[in-house]
C-alpha cells in the first residue's frame, strides 16, 4: 500500500479536542504492527499558490503567519508548519494516481469544513479541493470527492460554488439526506451502486473515509465497526470495477482514548488491501 507521508505533517501535540495532528505516524505504527506491506511516499509540501488555488490568498499568508488563527482556533506555529505537507501529501497522492493509475492513500485529516477564505471544525485547508484544482490543472476530467465522514463538507462545497467549478462531483454523508434513523444496513447495501452511478465517469475519487460516524464516537452515531468495514469494501470494490483510481483519507474520529480511533482506520487499511490486493501484488 502506497503511503505519501512525511514526519512534517504530523503534530504530536494535543490541539484540544481532535487528534488528528498526531495521527498520521500512530497510524502507520498501527498498521506495521497488522503486517500490512507498506511503501512510504515523501510527498511534495504545497506551495503558497498551490494553497491559493482553492483558498483566498490573504487567509492563506495570515494562517502560515501565525496572524489568522488555523482551524483549530489557535495560531500555532508547530500546526502552521505542518498544513503545507498534510495538503502536500493529498496533492501528491493525487498526482500519483492520476499519472499511474494506482490507488493509494493520503494519511490526512483537516479539510472539508475549510472554505475559500475561512477554516473551523479543526480544518484549515481544503486539501480535497487543492489537490481537485491541482489534478485538472494536470489534464484530469471530472473528479470526484466522497466524504463518508460524519459531517457535511460545508467548506468543500463552498470553494465549489466560490469559483463556480463544475468538474468535481462532491458527495457529502452530512449532507446527503440520510438520517441517523435509516437503517445503516440499507445504507451500506446499496453504497456500491450509489457510489457506481455517481462516480463513474470521474477519473479518479478521493475518498473521505471518515470513523466519526461510528455509533460511538462523541460526534458520531450511525455505524457499528462491521458496517464500516463494509463501508469501506464497498467503496474500494467499486472503484476497482469501475477502473477509478481512488485516493482515500483518514478525515475525523474523535473516541478516545485514541486507540479506538487507530482501531478503525485499521479496518479501512486492512479492506484497502484485501480488495487491491492483486494490485499489491503486480507492483511488488
Amino acid at each position: 500500500m502506497k503511503i505519501f507521508y512525511s514526519k512534517n505533517q504530523n503534530v504530536p501535540t494535543s490541539q484540544g479536542f481532535s487528534p488528528s495532528p498526531g495521527k498520521p505516524k500512530l497510524v502507520l505504527e498501527s498498521w506495521k504492527k497488522l503486517g500490512i506491506p507498506l511503501e512510504i511516499i515523501e510527498p511534495k509540501p504545497a506551495s503558497f499558490d498551490d494553497l491559493c488555488l482553492a483558498h483566498d490568498s490573504d487567509y492563506v499568508r495570515g494562517v502560515l503567519d501565525c496572524t489568522i488563527p488555523n482551524g483549530f482556533g489557535n495560531c500555532s506555529p508547530e500546526v502552521a508548519a505542518s498544513l503545507p505537507w498534510v495538503t502536500g501529501s493529498m496533492m501528491s497522492a493525487g498526482l500519483h494516481a492520476i499519472k499511474t493509475g494506482e490507488s493509494c492513500c493520503s494519511p490526512t485529516s483537516g479539510f472539508h469544513h475549510a472554505g475559500w477564505g475561512f477554516g473551523g471544525g479543526f480544518c484549515t485547508f481544503n486539501g480535497l479541493m487543492t489537490a481537485a484544482i491541482k489534478l485538472k490543472h494536470f489534464g484530469a476530467g471530472r473528479i470526484g470527492i466522497l466524504d463518508l465522514d460524519q459531517h457535511y463538507g460545508d467548506g468543500t462545497q463552498d470553494i465549489i460554488d466560490k469559483l463556480k467549478i463544475s468538474y468535481v462531483e462532491h458527495w457529502s454523508l452530512g449532507n446527503s439526506g440520510v438520517q441517523p434513523g435509516k437503517s445503516a444496513v440499507e445504507f451500506i447495501e446499496g453504497l456500491f451502486e450509489m457510489v457506481t452511478e455517481n462516480f463513474r465517469d470521474c477519473d479518479i475519487l478521493l475518498y473521505q473515509a471518515g470513523v466519526d460516524c461510528h455509533i460511538r464516537d462523541p460526534l458520531g452515531g450511525r455505524f457499528d465497526s462491521k458496517q464500516l468495514r463494509k463501508r469501506d469494501r464497498a467503496v474500494f470494490e467499486a472503484c476497482k470495477t469501475m477502473g477509478v483510481p481512488v485516493v482515500w483519507n483518514l478525515s475525523g474520529g474523535y473516541s478516545s482514548p485514541i486507540k479506538k480511533v487507530l482501531d478503525l482506520h485499521d479496518l479501512t487499511a486492512l479492506e484497502f488491501e484485501r480488495v487491491f490486493q492483486v494490485q499489491t501484488e503486480i507492483s511488488k
